[in-house]
Order: structure tokens, then C-alpha cells, then sequence
């Protein structure tokens, strides 16, 4: 639970050009975000890929290059027409960092550790954005670092500028995470900042963590352990294991081997391509799920393509009900945290819209509705009044609103310390 310090909810009325550069977990994009206020934007965006090489080498080099797609991104969209930058133009810059930090202000994180498979090395415990503001500066960019956000964070406030009924912003995909407004005064790691116990400050979740270590909490399979003991960061992110896209297709693929390694499975046929660790997309899944044929060809065609493996019908049939058991049980974990939320800050009665994105939510068949499902299941025929909806762009649209906010609140002296 890490206070974000966005102070409440946008206006609507937030106006002007803002950039907004977002580290994603495979790609890095950068966007040039035209506030129109009453909840309308245009965003003009270019995505530059990440290497396997670029997430494991030095930090400062990540975000030299993080700079660097920058510099060609304004030179690129430099000029006097709609959605460019004007010559000479300063802007107010939102940074999606999308990994834990603990922040002492919106310009300043200190990244707790890496998830998502980086592992950027002199990185982890250090200021991340100092290091980003070093590498702007090589580049002599007119840019100033106006705020160090989380793309989950992003989306609650990008998502609450367009439908003001949102009140909770989840995150499904590679990752796991949520964001929800808190009330100051019930903020107890920042009671000694003199902020208004009567203000609110976005709360980044981070419930990926949720149950780490300990594991007292969460219902494990041996899979889930295997999953968690062969990962790069055993212990950590135990929540997560259960429910992001990184893990669902590994889970499918450890009870696979589990069956082959017992006689039950693939008899006579060579399983060597199957043993290899993340080689089951969750995308397979999906697949599963939603072939649409008797015989299940979608089925046929992803284990004869990419594995070499010849199935029968009682296999594939089993394999689809495999999925649908993992699929399921991410969702109704997942409805479980937005649960917890809508409890604690007491929505159920007049209800809530919750902003969910994520390639989980967005593309795996029946998720949403098996979360709806799972929050009908806890709380009754009420669980209708919380209702999942496409997200706004948090990592572009939610950061250049944050800037935009944070902006306004320091040229009105309001909290300049933080």
C-alpha cells in the first residue's frame, strides 16, 4: 500500500499539452497528450521496443535510452499543427513506472525491486527518477519531470476523468495490481507530512505482494509452489502467481509434465518441447477456451505446431477444462481484491464503476464476467452494483493528467514539500 501523492480526483477541466513516457513491460511509449478538459483528449504516441539485453543491463543505460526515444520523439513531432510541439515548447512530463518504489514526493522513487522479468542491475534501491532526470539532461531535453507515477494509478485518475463513477482501477495482464482514493487522515505512513487529514491521495495497491513470503492466506496448489520456488524472485509477488498472465500458462504446463512424467499423457511421443519453463503462453489458454469447434481444432493446431504432440478428443477436452479451471480461479481471485477494497471504503450500497485493463481483462474470454461472477458470489445479489469497465489509457492519457494536476496544484502553492 504506497501513497502516490496525486491529491484527489481530476476536474475534468484540466487543459494543455503534456508529455507522458510509459516503461512497459515489452515496450517503452512515449505520448504527446492535448487536455481539452470536460474529459476529452487527442494523444499522438510512439512505441519503441525493449530488448532482453536493455531489462537485464545497467539502469542508467534503461533510461539513457528511455531519454533518447524521447529526444527523437519530440524531434519527430516538432512543428505549428494539432498535436505537435511547438519550437521552443517546455513541457511538464508524466513518468509510468510500473514497478514498486516508495515515494517521499510525485518527482522522486525509490524502486523497491524489479517485477516483470527485469532485473536492470544499480537500480533496485536507488532514486529512479534522479537517474531519468540525469539521462534528460544529457539529452539537454526542454522536458521537466513533473511526476512518478504507477500505470495502475494512472488509470484510476484517467478513467475517473472520463466516467467520474469510478472509483478503483484494476490491472490484469503480465502484472497484477490495483488503485483506489484514500482519505488522509487514514494514511498513517504519511501522518507527519502536515497534509490535511481531510484530503485524499491515490493509493497504489500493489496487492501483487499480497500474501508474500508468509503464504498464510492465499489457497496454493503444489503448482502454484513449483511456480513460486523456480521464479526469479521465490517468495515475493505470491498474489500475482495465482492470477497474472505471466503465470496461468505455466501453471496449464507444470500439471501437464506432472502427467506425462506419470504415464497418463502423450504415450509413445517425444515431450521434449513441453518441458521447457514458459513455453505455454497464456495466450494458449484463451485459445482453448474459446474454440468455437467439436473437435477442438484450435486445440489440435497449438499442440501440433508448437509442440509436435498428437491429441485425442478426451485430451483436448480435458485441456480445455484444465484452462477453464486456472482461468476461473484468477478471476474470482481477482474479484476477491476488488472486494476487499469496495469493503473497506464502504461502495457496495451506492455502487461503484471499477476501471480494469490489462490483457487478461481485455482478451481472455469470460474473465470479466467471472469476476462479476465472484463479486455476486461475496456479496449477494448487491455485487451488481460493482461494475467492471474498459480502463482509460493510465500509462499515456492517466500520466499526462497527473502532470497536468500536479502542475496546477504546485503553481497554487498547495503542498510544494511533497
Amino acid at each position: 500500500m504506497i501513497p502516490t501523492f496525486v491529491f484527489g480526483w481530476p476536474t475534468g477541466q484540466e487543459k494543455g499539452d503534456f508529455l507522458a513516457l510509459d516503461l512497459g513491460g515489452t515496450n517503452l511509449r512515449v505520448c504527446l497528450v492535448t487536455l481539452q478538459g470536460e474529459g476529452r483528449f487527442e494523444i499522438t504516441q510512439t512505441k519503441y521496443r525493449l530488448t532482453e539485453d536493455q531489462k537485464q543491463d545497467d539502469g542508467q543505460k534503461l533510461f539513457d535510452f528511455c531519454a533518447e526515444c524521447l529526444n527523437t520523439f519530440v524531434e519527430t513531432n516538432m512543428g505549428e499543427g494539432e498535436g505537435q510541439l511547438k519550437p521552443g515548447q517546455s513541457l511538464p512530463l508524466g513518468f509510468t513506472f510500473s514497478y514498486p518504489c516508495s515515494q517521499e514526493r510525485i518527482d522522486h522513487g525509490e524502486l523497491i525491486r524489479w517485477t516483470k522479468g527485469f532485473g536492470a542491475g544499480n537500480t533496485e534501491g536507488r532514486d529512479v527518477a534522479a537517474m531519468f532526470k540525469k539521462s534528460l539532461e544529457k539529452f539537454q531535453l526542454p522536458i521537466q519531470l513533473t511526476a512518478l507515477i504507477n500505470d495502475t494509478t494512472g488509470t484510476l485518475i484517467a478513467s475517473h476523468y472520463v466516467n467520474p463513477r469510478t472509483k478503483i482501477a484494476v490491472i490484469f495482464g503480465t502484472g497484477c495490481n490495483a488503485a483506489y482514493m484514500e482519505r488522509v487522515k487514514d494514511v498513517h505512513k504519511i501522518a507527519d507530512l502536515g497534509i490535511d487529514p481531510a484530503a485524499e491521495m491515490a493509493i497504489n495497491c500493489e496487492w501483487g505482494a499480497f500474501d508474500s513470503f508468509e503464504h498464510e492466506h492465499l489457497p496454493r496448489t503444489k503448482y502454484d509452489t513449483i511456480v513460486d520456488d523456480t521464479s526469479n524472485k521465490p517468495g515475493e509477488q505470491a498474489f500475482e502467481k495465482l492470477i497474472s498472465g505471466r503465470y496461468l500458462g505455466e501453471i496449464l504446463r507444470l500439471v501437464l509434465c506432472e502427467l506425462i512424467d506419470e504415464g497418463v499423457l502423450f504415450l509413445g511421443q517425444n515431450t521434449y518441447k513441453l518441458e521447457k519453463p514458459y513455453c505455454f503462453d497464456t495466450a494458449f489458454l484463451s485459445l482453448m477456451e474459446s474454440d468455437p469447434t467439436d473437435e477442438l481444432l484450435m486445440v489440435i493446431g497449438i499442440f501440433t505446431h508448437f509442440f509436435a504432440l498428437e491429441t485425442t478428443l478426451a485430451e483436448r477436452q480435458f485441456f480445455r477444462a484444465l484452462a477453464k479451471l486456472i482461468g476461473r480461479r484468477a478471476a474470482r481471485l481477482s474479484a476477491c481484491g476488488i472486494a476487499a477494497i469496495v469493503s473497506k471504503m464502504g461502495y457496495l450500497e451506492e455502487g461503484c464503476s471499477v476501471g480494469a485493463d490489462g490483457s487478461l481483462y481485455n482478451k481472455y474470454p469470460g474473465f470479466a464476467d467471472r469476476v462479476h461472477e465472484g463479486l455476486q458470489d461475496i456479496f449477494g445479489d448487491k455485487g451488481r452494483n460493482i461494475i467492471t469497465h474498459h480502463a482509460e489509457d493510465g500509462s499515456g492519457v492517466g500520466s499526462a493528467i497527473i502532470a497536468a494536476m500536479t502542475k496546477n496544484r504546485k503553481d497554487a502553492g498547495l503542498y510544494l514539500h511533497v
